[in-house]
This record gives structure tokens, C-alpha cells and sequence, in this order.
């Protein structure tokens, strides 16, 4: 799929990947809906891009993410391009991680992935297709002690990405996964639990990406229409 003129939602816009994306994609001549809970950055960038518009929302609520959906259709008349980035880690052994928690980052992670698919997808079908690109972990590709709770929702993730692929090729809508290894953004810092300090532990790190390297894959995967992309 060609990106110019493409209308594309970006979830968790306001920094990170999504930040970059956003920027990466505008500058490709895509129409950008940003759409995060940080109300001021998100407006700041709303400005800096060419053809964009602000949402500001809370994905764990069923009725924002209609909202979302709404408006976008209400600016540009469609939604070619669904980019769902925003999520929350965790980090707990597994004899420690509290249900309560757990059910707080799969409500970002997994749900609300499920009732934005739902909501574009009649969209979608309608002007006769599009695309969804689902931004998982590279940590869904190994076992790492710590982020199980994190860890499972990705590997969530991986399986309705793949699952709605084949279900909705027919309406020609392609069903994407973008999958970043570690990234250079705040997103240990905006964990439910703090992240821990493996440096001591003498476990090897894993090869950290920039934001940008990421929104880069991101296009490429508009581009391809490709299953998934591992960096």
C-alpha cells in the first residue's frame, strides 16, 4: 500500500515509536489522527505536522476509542491505515504479579487492540480495504524472566495479528506485525512496576533500536503488506 494520502490512526502518538511514526508518515504525505492521553504533546505535534488531527483519549475506555474511530471519519471521510502502538510493560516475577495489574496492561495491550480492530474493520470492508499494523515485542519471541506478564500479552498479540490476517483477507484488509526489539524511549519509566536493573545480573542486553529505526519498519510494512517485520 502506497503511504501518500493514506489516512492513518496512530495510537500512543505523543512520544516513542508513535511519536516518530507520526512524523515519519507525514512526511511521506500520509494524514495523521494522533491519538494518546498526553493532551499537550499531543497538540504540539498536531501543529508541527502538515495534515493532522489531535485526539486525546483513554484506551482502556470502550467509549473513547469509538470516539476516536468517530472523529477520524468525521475529518478525512475514512481510515485506510489503523497503527496500534500504545501499550504498558510490567515487570514481576511470576510468583509476585498481581491480577490486578495484569489485567490493567491487557486491557491497553490486548483489548483495546480488539475493540479498535472492531471498530475499523466495518469501515474498512466498506471503501473496500485497508490495512492494520499491530506493534508487538520482540520479547514475544524469547522467554525472559521479569516481563511474563508483559511478555503475554505480546504473544497475545502475535496470535490475533496472524488469526485476523487470514480472516479478513477476503475484504482485502491486510493485518500486519511490526516487532522492535528494545527501544530508546520512556517506556520503562511509564511501566505499571518498575523496570529492574539487569546490568548487575551479567545477563547480555539486547541490541537497543531508536524510535526512528522503528517508524521506519513501520512504513516498510505499509508498503510490503508483509505478515510481519522482526528487527
Amino acid at each position: 500500500m502506497e503511504i501518500k494520502n493514506k489516512v492513518i490512526i496512530i495510537t500512543g502518538a505523543s512520544e516513542g515509536i508513535g511519536f516518530s511514526t507520526a512524523k515519519y508518515l507525514s512526511k511521506k504525505g500520509a494524514k495523521i489522527v494522533l491519538a494518546a492521553r498526553s493532551g499537550d504533546k499531543l497538540k504540539k505535534l498536531e501543529k508541527e505536522l502538515s495534515d493532522s488531527l489531535a485526539v486525546i483519549y483513554d484506551l482502556r475506555k470502550h467509549e473513547d476509542i469509538k470516539n476516536l474511530v468517530k472523529k477520524a471519519v468525521e475529518k478525512y471521510g475514512r481510515i485506510d491505515i489503523l497503527i496500534n502502538n500504545a501499550g504498558q510493560g510490567m515487570y514481576e516475577p511470576v510468583e509476585n504479579i498481581k491480577i490486578e495489574n495484569l489485567k490493567q496492561i491487557m486491557e491497553l495491550n490486548v483489548y483495546a487492540v480488539i475493540l479498535l480492530i472492531q471498530e475499523v474493520v466495518p469501515i474498512m470492508r466498506k471503501q473496500g480495504g485497508g490495512m492494520i499494523i499491530n506493534v508487538s515485542s520482540g520479547v514475544s519471541k524469547r522467554y525472559i524472566p521479569g516481563i511474563s506478564a508483559y511478555s503475554s500479552t505480546k504473544y497475545a498479540l502475535n496470535a490475533i495479528t496472524f488469526i485476523a490476517r487470514q480472516e479478513l483477507e477476503k475484504d482485502n484488509i491486510i493485518v500486519c506485525s511490526v516487532v522492535p526489539k528494545m527501544t530508546s524511549t520512556r517506556f520503562g519509566e511509564n511501566s505499571i512496576t518498575k523496570r529492574p536493573d539487569w546490568s548487575a545480573t551479567g545477563r547480555p542486553m539486547l541490541q537497543v533500536d531508536t524510535p526512528e529505526q522503528v517508524a521506519k519498519k513501520i512504513g516498510e510494512a505499509i508498503i510490503s503488506e508483509v505478515e510481519e517485520i522482526v528487527l
